[in-house]
């Protein structure tokens, strides 16, 4: 399953957003990756998500597969938007 995401805060995905990303995706027993920029990251690695430097206003892709793939995206997508 993948969703793409509209990243609505002012200064992008920055450090303490990166931090409640990895904090809710940690929850979940699925694979959640985030694709940016021809590149792909676990969202569970905090280093991973800070080194895609997203800016405000970018697109991004959650993908995730198994029993809790929708509740995860649903939860990381909240957040980013």
């Amino acid at each position: 399953m993948q969703k793409m995401i509209v990243v609505k805060s002012t200064v992008g995905l920055h450090a303490s957003l990166a931090a409640k990303i990895v904090k809710a995706a940690s929850q979940y027993s699925v694979e959640i990756l985030l694709h940016y920029d021809n590149k792909t990251i676990d969202v569970k690695s905090i280093l991973g998500l800070m080194s895609l430097a997203v800016p405000s206003g970018e697109n991004v892709i959650i993908e995730a597969n198994g029993d809790q793939a929708e509740a995860a995206i649903n939860e990381i997508a909240a957040i980013l938007s």
